[in-house]
């Protein structure tokens, strides 16, 4: 699992799997009663498996698992590594912030052209802007990358777990 090569803040991966997906699912519920390095809790076809609270840190990652059925004999797995909640929620907050701030930026620069007055500082507070959503998008990057120890834990923890099914 490469997560150095793709752009992707919370990569995300695919595998087909050998075993009944009720199975599968059992399994991770099982072992996640008996588990003491990680969380697991289970959903319906959704688990989650987290670092526990006492370990975690800002940027510690959770791996969220959905195993489905793509036809009667083919269940599959999907898995998207990603921040805690609270963490991802703030990150599209501060993006949504400064989007809309941009836009803002763009607007008043747009009438200040169309009035004739200088429109110096609207292009300055857009630039800025810029810059600002440059520093979150490597604020994740590095977060992630602060976690990649913890993620290849989780996928080695989910990959034992599928071995283990009878």
């Amino acid at each position: 699992m490469s997560t150095s090569k793709d752009i992707a803040l919370r990569p995300r991966f695919f595998k087909d799997l050998d075993i009944p997906s009720e199975k599968a699912l059992e399994v991770f519920e099982i072992n996640g009663k008996t588990c003491k390095d990680f969380t697991v809790s289970r959903i319906d076809h959704h688990v989650f498996i987290r670092i526990p609270k006492k370990d975690q840190h800002f940027w510690s990652p959770q791996l969220h698992l959905e195993i489905y059925d793509v036809d009667d004999y083919q269940p599959t797995l999907k898995g998207l590594f990603g921040p805690s909640p609270t963490v991802w929620t703030f990150f599209m907050f501060l993006h949504f912030i400064v989007a809309t701030c941009f836009i803002g930026a763009g607007i008043w620069m747009y009438v200040n052209i169309s009035l004739g007055d200088d429109y110096i500082y609207p292009i300055v507070a857009m630039v800025l802007l810029f810059i600002t959503w440059f520093v979150l998008y490597f604020a994740g990057r590095l977060g992630r990358d602060a976690g990649k120890k913890e993620m290849q834990a989780l996928y080695a923890f989910m990959e034992n777990t599928l071995k283990n099914v009878e």
